[in-house]
């Protein structure tokens, strides 16, 4: 069996309160089962980084799972504010650090890379640097001028979702590639959530697409939908309407208790999530295919 787990069994095994928790993806592949499934198991104290939040963070601060959220960019893409993160920031009660995208990307490329911090041009957005204490300067010892600097940033757990993976975790991503690579290697722990598990032959057959390898990945789960609400390119579209909903949802504390426990601890599982959102969606979700051509790795 490899190490292929449920996603209930791989949470409770990988991810511990007070943990520093990475949830990969930007745009698709945001991996909104695992955050559902943190939720229902109630982990608390945990610090939540991510580049750009999305939902799937604003789920999390409302359950009270998070008490530190590390980011670059906030809100619901598309549509405004992340009313809860924001809501929290503002009241006190939630720790928080801004970073600019790059030097969010870079934090995880320090980490990936086994380095205790990596330089970069400045921010361009000065603003970030005065209010972030981890913003530092060094003397570039070729050149004599001052770099920005910005520390490495190693969660204890990340979590991917992937299109395709096999029982070892060999995991191939395509269409929008975010982060999903530097988090997995920067990260201690790494689930891996997949809408296939395929065999090591299918893997083996596109090399070039299995941008997370298995022997860093220390669990990997079939779930298919994994990512709805956002989508996963090749399998299902992302569910603009929900965002729209959400950006009234999260207005109210009452509303916002109600669709978890409706949508969140009202249901098993994400096979129970995705039955539940009904024929409807799932038809409006639906994609066309698109194949890529062929591509010959045959040798001599």
């Amino acid at each position: 069996m490899g190490k292929l787990v449920s996603l209930s069994a791989a949470i409770q095994q990988q991810v511990h309160p007070g943990d520093t928790l990475y949830a990969a993806g930007f745009t698709h592949l945001i991996p909104f089962a695992a955050g559902h499934e943190i939720i229902r198991q109630r982990l608390t104290d945990l610090v939540i980084a991510r580049a750009t939040p999305d939902l799937i963070y604003d789920q999390l601060v409302a359950a009270g799972c998070a008490r530190k959220v590390i980011f670059s960019y906030m809100g619901n893409p598309g549509v405004g504010s992340l009313h809860i993160v924001r809501s929290e920031i503002q009241a006190g009660n939630l720790e928080w650090e801004e970073y600019s995208h790059f030097s969010m990307i870079t934090r995880l490329q320090a980490g990936a890379a086994g380095l205790p911090f990596l330089p970069m041009n400045p921010t361009g957005a000065g603003h970030l640097e005065q209010a972030n204490p981890q913003y530092r300067t060094v003397k570039d010892p070729y050149s004599d001028r001052e770099v920005v600097t910005v520390p490495a940033l190693n969660p204890d757990v990340a979590i991917v979702h992937v299109q395709r993976a096999d029982e070892e975790g060999n995991a191939h991503i395509w269409g929008i590639i975010g982060e999903q690579k530097e988090a997995a290697f920067a990260s201690q722990r790494v689930i891996v959530t997949a809408e296939e598990i395929v065999s090591q032959d299918v893997i083996r057959s596109d090399p070039n697409r299995t941008l997370i390898p298995g022997f860093i990945v220390d669990a990997v789960c079939h779930v298919p939908y994994a990512a709805h609400p956002s989508y996963t390119q090749g399998y299902y579209d992302r569910d603009n309407d929900f965002y729209l909903k959400w950006d009234q949802i999260s207005r109210e504390k009452d509303a916002v208790q109600s669709y978890l426990d409706e949508w969140v601890f009202g249901v098993e599982d994400r096979a129970a999530y995705w039955q539940k959102l009904g024929p409807k969606v799932h038809q409006q979700l639906q994609v066309a295919s698109r194949h890529s051509e062929t591509v010959n790795y045959g040798h001599y």
